[in-house]
């Protein structure tokens, strides 16, 4: 049941980053402001999913790795300091940020350094709970591990 839930707070997590970059994404290339500032709003209501899947996806992995040892295993652990401080110190903050300026028409050189950065790290956040994902699978059989 463990591992039910940790893969299925991993992938809710996954989605909803790459749901708010390629939201982002594409509203900036090609869309209006009043279409920047819904987006913006809904990524930070988006957080009262993202947060607590990341959390579970935490807990659930540090109950699922035990007293596990191995390179697969400490890889993903690893990474997850990273995970959890992208998130906390980067994305939820600039959300807040990028929210609130948007919402006020500020259009400014800050707002478009702030979600260059926010794409930026929605990135490597994308990059390492991917590389997570592949060492789960690998774990838990699902996955060849490729014999070097």
């Amino acid at each position: 049941m463990k591992a039910i839930i940790h893969a299925s707070a991993g992938t809710v997590a996954m989605l909803c980053i790459l749901s708010f970059w390629t939201s982002t994404a594409i509203s900036e290339l090609f869309l209006s402001e009043e279409a920047v500032v819904a987006v913006k709003q809904a990524i930070l209501q988006g957080m009262w999913l993202l947060v607590p899947a990341m959390a579970i996806v935490g807990g659930s992995g540090i109950s699922l790795a035990g007293g596990r040892a191995g390179r697969l295993v400490e890889s993903k652990k690893k990474r997850m300091p990273f995970i959890a401080l992208n998130g906390l110190l980067v994305m939820v903050p600039a959300a807040f940020f990028l929210s609130h300026k948007a919402a006020a028409g500020e259009f400014d050189a800050v707002f478009y350094a702030f979600q260059a950065l926010e794409l930026a790290v929605g990135l490597v956040q994308l990059t390492l709970m991917g590389l997570n994902l592949r060492d789960g699978l690998k774990l838990a059989g699902r996955l060849r591990r490729v014999q070097s």
